[in-house]
């Protein structure tokens, strides 16, 4: 059986997986903070013919005589370059202008990261995102009236450890029960709440890094969880280590670039159209062979 069939069978397999992802590029390119994929193809073993020889008795070296056997998918990557951040207005909309993620606790209690910063405040006060999941940081160790030159580190929970934000419908301070108002959170991360006349210090959103964020999974819904690769998350606050500032009244877009995927898809077509005219000449060939006999 002639190899080239094999061959060709093999990038029509691939290609597919390259249109497979494409696809869901293009499908994706209005998801807020989407990050696109790419396949890397890699070439299978090769048949050695005849092996390499070295120079020597007065003839120069010989290459080895090899043969491939056709392509294989060599990884699906995810890249991480940021979005443009997109307007939108609304005060619990944020841009991470930087490389952090923020932090959202799933269902079941573990960690989800994402670029999505659509949250709201739900009607127990939580900030979450749009799926309910309670966005992460540091709280408030109890109200505090924020003024000028106040030492945010030390009224908030330790560094790292997460937990969630509340924005109660009233809070009690100094024995008077105060009414909420209205909510903001600045480029650093910090919650702050107006009750009455007063401004509070409510908490702090937290960002997480990676070693290498391209290892994260995709879990769907815009997040990702820690993989074997990715390294475990490095907790921040925002503007530090790499996170990143907040940009309050924006939203990252998606990454994807219409122009590259219809130009890969392109490519993909038309090399699936010449994988497959090999296969179809080398049964061809093979037909020519089987009338050998007849003739």
């Amino acid at each position: 059986m002639l190899r080239s069939l094999y061959s060709g069978v093999s990038g029509m397999k691939n290609l597919q997986t390259k249109m497979d992802v494409v696809s869901n590029n293009i499908a994706n390119v209005n998801t807020m903070g989407f990050k696109s994929g790419r396949v890397v193809f890699e070439d299978l073993i090769s048949q050695t013919t005849s092996t390499a020889s070295a120079p020597g008795n007065g003839s120069g070296g010989v290459n080895a005589k090899q043969i491939g056997l056709g392509v294989q998918t060599g990884s699906v990557d995810t890249i991480t370059t940021a979005g443009a951040p997109q307007s939108t207005g609304r005060a619990l909309d944020f841009y991470i202008n930087g490389g952090g993620y923020f932090v959202v606790q799933n269902n079941n209690g573990g960690d989800y990261y994402t670029r999505d910063g659509a949250f709201l405040r739900d009607s127990t006060g939580a900030l979450t995102n749009s799926a309910g999941m309670p966005v992460m940081g540091r709280a408030a160790n109890t109200p505090t009236e924020y003024t000028d030159g106040l030492d945010t580190n030390s009224v908030l929970s330790a560094q790292g450890s997460l937990q969630k934000i509340n924005i109660p419908s009233q809070i009690t301070v100094g024995g008077n029960t105060l009414q909420y108002d209205s909510m903001s959170v600045d480029q650093n991360g910090l919650v702050t709440a107006k009750y009455g006349s007063q401004n509070f210090v409510m908490g702090q959103l937290s960002l997480a890094t990676f070693n290498n964020p391209e290892g994260l999974q995709k879990v769907g819904g815009n997040n990702y969880e820690v993989s074997g690769n990715s390294g475990a998350a490095i907790i921040s606050n925002p503007g530090e280590a790499g996170t990143g500032t907040l940009q309050a009244g924006e939203l990252e877009m998606s990454n994807v670039d219409l122009s590259n995927e219809f130009t890969e898809m392109i490519i993909a077509n038309r090399a699936y159209q010449a994988n497959a005219r090999t296969i179809t000449t080398s049964d061809e060939m093979l037909q020519e062979l089987v009338n050998l006999k007849r003739s």
